[in-house]
C-alpha cells in the first residue's frame, strides 16, 4: 500500500479516531494530525482527509476568481473558472481512476485464486503503486491551486519579472507553487507548515516531477529536444520550461516519491498521470462550452482552417516552414505548423493519417455540428453544447493504454493514437480560434502590467528602510522564511539553488520568492484592487 512521509508507525484505530474527528470539526488537534498522516501504515480513509484539507483551503476557495481562459462574462450561465475547471477535472480523474481502480481488483481476484484469468493492465498498475479513486480526486483538485491573477497571463509576467527584474533566476512556474502551498505556505491554521498531506497525495500532484534547476546546461547535444520529457525544452541556461517544485522545496518533492520505488526516475505516479490526463481532456473538451456560448468559435473561420488543410495537406507538406509562419493566418496554415510541431517533439506517436482523420472528426463534431446553429442562450442551444460535452468526455475516458514502460514524453496513463491526435486538434482550436484574437491583446497588456507592477511594488516597498515595516504582515514574515530557508538550503544541498548564492544574493532570492508567494496568492479583483491601492487609486 502507498506510504506517507513519516518515520512513526501509529495503531489503525488511532488513525480512524482521527479521520471521524478530521470529517466533522476539520480542525484537529496537531498530535493527532501527526499521528494520522506521517504514519508508515495507514487506511485509505486518510486520502479522504486529504481531500477534505483541500477543498477547505482559503487557496481552493480563491480558485473562483482566478481566470481560466476567458475573464468572467454574463454571457451563458457560466463562464468556466479555476475552480469550476478543478471539479471537472476531478471529476473525470475520478473515473478513470475507477476505471483503473477496478482493473486492479481483478487482478487480485486473480492472485487469490477467485478468477481464471489475470488482468493485464490491473496487474501493472498494482506494481506501479496502484490507483485510488480519491488520491486521483484530490490531486485534480489541487494541480491549479498556484496559479496566480489571470491565470497563465499572469505565470509568464510573474516568471519574466522575478528573473530580469527581482535577481531570482529560479523564476515563477504555476505547478511548483501548487507543490510550496500544499506543502508549505498553506497551513489551515495549525502550527506547522503545509496541509501535512500523505505522500501519495503530494506525489500526485507533481506533473513535472524536478526542479527548474535539474535542466540547466543540458544542450541539444547531450539530450535532443524529442528525448526529453513534456515541459523540458532546449534551454540550457534557463532549464526546465515546466517543473513541480522549487529549490526550496526540492527535499519535499523528493520525500514524497521516496514512498514509490515502482515509479521510474522522472515519472509521474499513477494518480498523477491520471489528474494530467484528465486536465488534459477537461482543458480540450470543457472550454469549448464557454468560447461556443461566447460566440467566440465562428463555423466559417473554424472549418475554413480545417477544411484547407484536409483538401491541401499533400501541397501544405511541401511548402517552407519559413513560409508558413510568414502566412500562418491563411487557412490551413497554422494547422500544418501544428503538425509539424508534433512530428519534431512527439513522433513517438504523431502520425499524419491518424493526425487527419482528428481533424476530419473535430470538423465533424465541432464544424459541421456544434457550430453549425448559432448558440442564442436557449434550452436547445444549451442541450447541443452539453450533448457535445457529453460525447466526447465519454470518448477520452475510454480511450485509455496503460504501459509499464512509457514513452519519456508520455505517462504511465495515456491516450490511445487517435484520442491523443483528437485532443491536439481541440486544442489547437481553442489557440488559433480564442487565444490568439487581435481583440484579447488590449485588456491582456493591461492585466500583465498590473501583474508586473504589483510584483515590482512591492519589492520597491520592501526595500524601503523607513516605511518596509508596514508592509502586509504575512508578505514580511514569508520573507524571512524564504530567506532562512534559503540560507539552510545552502549549507545542507547547495547544488539546488541557482543564481547568485552569496549572503547578499540569498536575502534578494528570499524576499522575491516572498513577493511572488504573495501576489500568487491573490485572486483577479484581489489583483485589480490592490494595484489600485498601491498606485495611489480611490
Amino acid at each position: 500500500m502507498q506510504g506517507s512521509v513519516a518515520d512513526r508507525e501509529v495503531e489503525p484505530r488511532e488513525a480512524r479516531r482521527y479521520v471521524e474527528q478530521e470529517t466533522s470539526q476539520h480542525r484537529p488537534d496537531d498530535e493527532a494530525v501527526l499521528l494520522a498522516t506521517r504514519s508508515g501504515r495507514y487506511e485509505p480513509q486518510e486520502f479522504r482527509v486529504d481531500l477534505e484539507r483541500i477543498r477547505f483551503s482559503s487557496y481552493f476557495g480563491r480558485l473562483s476568481d482566478v481566470t481560466q481562459v476567458m475573464p468572467q462574462s454574463g454571457v451563458g450561465p457560466v463562464m468556466h473558472n479555476r475552480l469550476t475547471h478543478s471539479l471537472k477535472v476531478s471529476a473525470v480523474a475520478r473515473v478513470i481512476a475507477a476505471q483503473l481502480a477496478g482493473r486492479v481488483a481483478r487482478h487480485e481476484a486473480f492472485a487469490r485464486g477467485e478468477r481464471a484469468e489475470d488482468d493485464a493492465v490491473g496487474a501493472i498498475v498494482a506494481r506501479l503503486g496502484g490507483c485510488d479513486t480519491i488520491v486521483a480526486q484530490a490531486a485534480a483538485h489541487a494541480h491549479d491551486l498556484g496559479h496566480p491573477p489571470f491565470g497563465h497571463l499572469g505565470e509568464r509576467v510573474l516568471d519574466r519579472v522575478a528573473r530580469e527584474r527581482l535577481g531570482l533566476q529560479e523564476g515563477f512556474e504555476g505547478n511548483a507553487q501548487s507543490f510550496r502551498i500544499l506543502t508549505q505556505l498553506d497551513t489551515l491554521g495549525r502550527d506547522f507548515p503545509g496541509l501535512n498531506l500523505t505522500a501519495a497525495t503530494r506525489a500526485a500532484t507533481l506533473k513535472y516531477p524536478w526542479t527548474r534547476a535539474a535542466w540547466v546546461g543540458v544542450t541539444g547535444s547531450d539530450l535532443p529536444v524529442w528525448e526529453r520529457p513534456r515541459g523540458v525544452g532546449a534551454d540550457p541556461a534557463g532549464g526546465a520550461e515546466k517543473f513541480s517544485a522549487y529549490s526550496l522545496d526540492a527535499p519535499e518533492m523528493e520525500d514524497a516519491l521516496a514512498a514509490f520505488p515502482g515509479i521510474a526516475q522522472g515519472s509521474q505516479t499513477i494518480e498523477c498521470a491520471v489528474m494530467d490526463l484528465a486536465d488534459d481532456i477537461a482543458y480540450a473538451v470543457h472550454d469549448l462550452d464557454d468560447f461556443t456560448r461566447a460566440g467566440m468559435l465562428q463555423q466559417s473561420a473554424v472549418m475554413g482552417e480545417l477544411r484547407a488543410w484536409l483538401s491541401g495537406s499533400a501541397t501544405l507538406a511541401a511548402v517552407p516552414e519559413q513560409e508558413l509562419l510568414a502566412d500562418w493566418r491563411d487557412p490551413g496554415h497554422a494547422l500544418e505548423l501544428l503538425w509539424r510541431r508534433l512530428e519534431h517533439k512527439d513522433g513517438w506517436i504523431a502520425d499524419r493519417d491518424a493526425f487527419a482523420a482528428a481533424v476530419e472528426r473535430v470538423a465533424e463534431e465541432v464544424g459541421e455540428s456544434l457550430l453549425a446553429i448559432p448558440y442564442d442562450g436557449g434550452i436547445d442551444s444549451e442541450r447541443a453544447v452539453s450533448g457535445f460535452t457529453r460525447r466526447w468526455i465519454d470518448h477520452l475516458r475510454t480511450s485509455i493504454v496503460v504501459e509499464e514502460r512509457p514513452n519519456v514524453r508520455s505517462g504511465y496513463v495515456r491516450l490511445d493514437s487517435g484520442a491523443w491526435h483528437e485532443v491536439m486538434v481541440l486544442k489547437f482550436v481553442h489557440a488559433h480560434f480564442v487565444l490568439e484574437r487581435p481583440e484579447l491583446g488590449q485588456p491582456q497588456r493591461g492585466m500583465a502590467r498590473i501583474v508586473e507592477n504589483l510584483a515590482l511594488g512591492f519589492d520597491e516597498w520592501l526595500a524601503d528602510p523607513y516605511d518596509s515595516g508596514r508592509a502586509p504582515r504575512r508578505l514580511l514574515e514569508w520573507v524571512e522564511e524564504a530567506t532562512a530557508a534559503s540560507f539552510a538550503l545552502r549549507a545542507t544541498r547547495p547544488e539546488l539553488l541557482m543564481g547568485d548564492t552569496s549572503d547578499a544574493g540569498l536575502r534578494r532570492q528570499g524576499r522575491a520568492r516572498a513577493i511572488l508567494d504573495y501576489v500568487a496568492s491573490l485572486s483577479d479583483q484581489q489583483a485589480f484592487t490592490t494595484h489600485r491601492a498601491l498606485s495611489g487609486g480611490n
